[in-house]
């Protein structure tokens, strides 16, 4: 396509006077798109069915004039107040009943039918209008699907869908009765139309009601983005449609939202998000843009690009010199064909007056223009040739929604989370060297040497079959405390001890267990003493399995912790704890070895490599996280062809290699 920097621009925020001097400044810069208009609904429908596109259509020609392309965002994350006055039905409800007012964003309900239709006319409009603009190459439907509505919403509307969606989903009420154990505190229905949202309630919650709550909500954004997408389709079949993912954001299943969409799109802040700490951790940062290629396992796109200091009412720390360019380098390195800033210039009005832009308030170029304008220049001619390259791991972390949804409704300890577990044996992996992918439930874990499948809390046959399966066909399977505890519908399963069928593969037991409360357990591993934490399983092992680590404590010191059996061809690990960092890195280092899995180098701590691959090549990325000199080592077929002296690496330097495989 050879689109690879561009930049989120807002030129109905400044005089049009200034959007010349805008446009010359980015094609100096280097930019070739734009992403604009996902916000400006009042803008384009100024009153209710006057469309007023002459202001959008001057700024997409004048910037198509210096060669910059236009991706429209469709404004629909953004109704107008005459919306809200007139139709009120629109504006969503929470949990406690309360009717969110106007004045933010996202303040709607998707399933009301006088805003979906509000939705379709001006989506069809700005389709038809913009369909044959040689300007226009793409499209973003709405913003961050999911950003913005947490408990929302749950009117009458989606009461009624809701409703619709379970009698879909399961036929007769007396399945749903079963499927959520409602003979538990009386709370049998009758017929659909009894059945309520989730509002706030004296104590206690259905979890099977409050899983089926959150896969309907994830649905119905799903729809919400296909009706939009189907209409962008039918008149726009020459332009791409994508959308702006964030990393591990749950509110919507983004593998079925990517269903819908040519490649998806992410926003990528590494710096954090108003964060008390400076900035995130590589690991961190790497990992979101690592689950965001695995949505469609294929390239996708950041379209939101951290370009300066974050902050809405408060501010995170300032960027330093030579951080942006390898936070952008970094997006590069896990897969990503473009990189699309956020924002041109700082906003003078509304809630985003502190989210820093590449131009400061004033809007003249400062540090953060001229850093980024020569990365861009030095970095474009090879973007060409890392096009359509991907990062070719060898080990998969199964990354699963309804995992995570069951284990938000029901945690068992405050402290253990499914996305913190899921990012613990992510950067043991990072902190070697090993590149992860993340895979489906039903992805193809065949294409993973190490296949590793922290708390697979909800189990069903059919996934049962497909661990079996892998570890049969030779592959080395994690699996950890927290496996095959409920069925699909979030009911505990009572035909056999823990991990259910799955004991055969790990071939243990667990017979107890002990939800640790303040308090962490010694354990025992390779004659060294680490910690156990939040959890740990307590195990009956057969003969022949293989004790890894043991607990030193309480009253089942001398107890297996950690297991390891030879099923097949392969490997089953069982990890009945929740392990320190150290002890982590020791479990990860001895399975990754035992697997055969390639480190890409070694490096000193603050050093991630990564690497892409295409037609027979291999770039190397080694990228420096930290403001001082470190050193790493690689492969010496590889050749520098971006950055200072090969092996050693200043602050925030990143160098690219290259070499045959």
């Amino acid at each position: 396509m050879g689109i690879h920097f561009g930049v989120d621009y807002y030129p109905e925020h400044w005089p049009r006077e200034r959007w010349e001097t805008d446009a010359r400044l980015m094609k100096e810069m280097g930019l070739s798109v734009v992403r604009m208009a996902e916000f400006s609904w009042h803008k384009l429908e100024p009153q209710e069915g006057r469309y007023d596109f002459s202001w959008l259509d001057d700024a997409i020609a004048l910037l198509g004039s210096c060669g910059i392309r236009t991706i429209v965002g469709t404004p629909t994350a953004a109704p107008p107040a005459w919306m809200a006055n007139r139709y009120p039905e629109i504006l969503p409800v929470d949990r406690e009943g309360r009717t969110r007012g106007f004045g933010g964003r996202h303040h709607d309900c998707q399933s009301n039918p006088v805003y979906r239709e509000f939705v379709r006319k001006i989506v069809t409009a700005m389709a038809i209008h913009y369909k044959d603009n040689p300007n226009v190459i793409g499209w973003q439907p709405d913003n961050e699907l999911g950003n913005s509505h947490h408990d929302l919403c749950m009117c009458s509307s989606c009461r009624k869908s809701f409703q619709g969606w379970l009698e879909k989903k399961y036929g007769t009420v007396d399945r749903l009765n079963e499927a959520w154990g409602t003979a538990f505190w009386s709370q049998e229905y009758n017929e659909f139309s009894e059945v309520f949202t989730p509002k706030i309630t004296v104590t206690g919650e259905n979890p099977s009601a409050m899983l089926d709550w959150k896969c309907f909500c994830s649905d119905l954004i799903v729809d919400f983005m296909k009706e939009q997408t189907e209409i962008i389709r039918r008149y726009c079949p020459n332009h791409f449609i994508t959308h702006n993912y964030m990393g591990f954001a749950d509110k919507v299943n983004y593998y079925d939202l990517g269903k819908q969409l040519d490649f998806v799109s992410h926003d990528q802040y590494p710096g954090g998000f108003f964060a008390d700490a400076s900035h995130e951790r590589g690991d961190m940062t790497a990992s979101a843009l690592d689950v965001v290629r695995s949505f469609k396992k294929q390239n996708f796109w950041i379209m939101e690009q951290q370009s300066g200091i974050t902050g809405w009412e408060m501010m995170g720390r300032a960027p330093a010199p030579g951080q942006l360019s390898m936070w952008s380098l970094q997006s590069v390195a896990h897969g990503a064909d473009a990189v699309v800033y956020f924002r041109w210039r700082v906003c003078a009005m509304g809630t985003e007056q502190f989210w820093h832009g590449i131009l400061p308030h004033s809007g003249n170029p400062g540090r953060r223009y001229h850093e980024l304008k020569e990365m861009i220049r030095n970095v474009s001619p090879l973007m060409e040739r890392l096009e359509g390259s991907m990062p070719v791991p060898e080990v998969g972390i199964v990354y699963s929604f309804r995992q995570n949804y069951a284990l938000q409704i029901q945690p068992q300890n405050r402290a253990m989370s499914y996305i913190e577990q899921i990012q613990e044996y992510y950067r043991a992996f990072y902190e070697r060297q090993i590149p992860v992918d993340f895979v489906p439930e039903d992805g193809d874990f065949g294409n993973y040497k190490l296949l590793a499948a922290p708390l697979q809390y909800l189990m069903n046959p059919e996934l049962e079959e497909r661990y079996f399966n892998y570890v049969r066909n030779g592959g080395h399977l994690i699996l950890t405390m927290r496996t095959g505890v409920k069925n699909d519908t979030n009911l505990c399963m009572t035909d056999r001890e823990l991990p259910g069928r799955l004991s055969e593969l790990t071939g243990s037991e667990v017979l107890d267990y002990d939800c640790l409360r303040d308090v962490k357990v010694p354990v025992i591993c390779q004659n060294t003493e680490y910690t156990a934490r939040n959890w740990c399983d307590l195990m009956r092992v057969r003969e022949g399995v293989e004790v890894l680590a043991v607990y030193a404590g309480e009253f089942y010191a001398g107890e297996p912790c950690v297991t390891r059996n030879n099923y097949g061809k392969g490997y089953c690990y069982y990890v009945g704890t929740e392990p320190d960092q150290a002890l982590m890195a020791a479990l990860v280092g001895c399975m990754a070895d035992a697997a055969g899995i390639t480190e890409l180098g070694s490096a000193e701590e603050g050093v991630e490599l990564a690497a892409r691959e295409k037609d027979g090549k291999r770039w190397l990325f080694a990228m420096n996280h930290t403001a001082g000199e470190r050193t790493y080592t690689v492969d010496s077929a590889y050749r520098m062809i971006y950055g200072g002296e090969a092996g050693t690496l200043k602050g925030y330097e990143v160098q690219i290699l290259e070499k045959n495989v």
